[in-house]
């Protein structure tokens, strides 16, 4: 088992920033990779970056790339997600989430693990 904990949300003003950081517990050496979600009301789950832990290779959402940055601190099992250039489309609870595979990086079936999730809201 794997356990994933988020923080790091909170209210900030669009054009601002924000770093959510996942710490993981437990078997965390089976994590093939490390991703965060996001999901607003009424909406599904979206996917918004990928990092694999090994090699460190990165893959972003088009909505994110360019703002967004997903890193990772294996030392401390611990990823981070960035976000600058904040918008109010960017409000939605992120959810981290550890996967053992390279199956469906960008679906939420892709993982095995997930957070509780953080809420971030961005005001206009």
């Amino acid at each position: 088992q794997v356990q994933l904990v988020e923080s790091g949300g909170g209210l900030v003003q669009a054009g601002g920033s924000l770093r959510l950081s996942c710490a993981a517990s437990g078997r965390t050496f089976s994590m093939y990779a490390m991703g965060w979600f996001r999901q607003a009301p009424g909406k599904e789950r979206e996917f918004v970056a990928r990092i694999t832990r090994s090699t460190g290779t990165t893959y972003y959402a088009d909505s994110v790339k360019g703002r967004f940055t997903i890193s990772v601190d294996n030392t401390k099992s611990t990823v981070y997600l960035q976000m600058n250039s904040l918008k109010p489309e960017d409000t939605a609870v992120y959810l981290c989430a550890a996967s053992q595979s390279t199956s469906w990086p960008t679906r939420p079936s892709g993982y095995e693990y997930w957070g509780q999730g953080t809420q971030v809201t961005v005001a206009s």
